[in-house]
């Protein structure tokens, strides 16, 4: 996340931000669900799996892989994570802790854009290194393109990126990508239609992305 968190906050992303934007929501887990079920596509039965910022690990909780590592910086990852997944609290720009070639797939959903270029740089770097050979990083996150209006209503957003800066950015970084979605998502849970979950399998079947604010690209390491 942006920046390490100093020792009278350590385990703490930023203060209050779980309870402003990223506050529970009853509707949550069942979107990811089928976000997860969509992202099969992707990820296999027996891959290992690395979430980034992964929060209240909505997405390491419901991926069906052989082995799932959640990662964040808030220790907020720690209570979230049920059963089978290993919750790590630590900075997400340094995956040290991790051997070479160990996953076969890196997953973020709304990182990168509270990363300055500084942090990212070295983010994407470690991801390459941590992947095995054929592995994938998939990127979740907002597209300035589609909501400008609204990017910034996050306090913690720092960086901007639309879905052809976001692939630039990797390519020039070592990536080669795999898939890009421009429209994948609406921008946030926080609506007045966040209930109607069961709608989430025919959005993500259809051309027609109304309310659209989320991207999605999958990108591999460069051979």
């Amino acid at each position: 996340m942006p920046e390490s968190p100093s020792p009278e906050n350590a385990g703490v992303y930023a203060p209050g931000y779980f309870e402003t934007r990223l506050a529970q929501n009853a509707s949550r887990e069942q979107v990811w669900r089928h976000l997860c079920e969509y992202f099969a596509r992707w990820v296999g039965p027996d891959d290992d799996v690395l979430e980034l910022g992964a929060g209240w690990c909505d997405f390491s909780n419901q991926i069906r892989a052989r082995r799932v590592v959640a990662m964040d910086i808030d220790a907020t990852v720690e209570k979230a994570a049920k059963d089978g997944v290993t919750a790590v609290v630590g900075d997400c720009t340094d995956l040290s802790r991790f051997e070479d070639g160990s996953f076969d797939v890196v997953f973020a959903s709304n990182l990168l854009e509270h990363l300055q270029r500084d942090q990212s740089g070295p983010l994407l770097a470690e991801a390459r290194r941590v992947l095995r050979p054929g592995g994938r990083l998939i990127l979740m996150q907002p597209n300035f393109r589609l909501n400008p209006g609204r990017y910034f209503d996050d306090f913690t957003h720092v960086a901007v990126y639309t879905d052809q800066s976001l692939q630039d950015y990797l390519v020039s970084e070592g990536w080669t990508i795999e898939q890009a979605y421009p429209k994948f998502m609406p921008l946030t849970l926080k609506s007045k239609g966040s209930g109607l979950t069961f709608l989430v399998p025919w959005y993500l079947r259809s051309p027609v992305k109304p309310l659209a604010g989320q991207m999605l690209v999958v990108a591999n390491p460069k051979k």
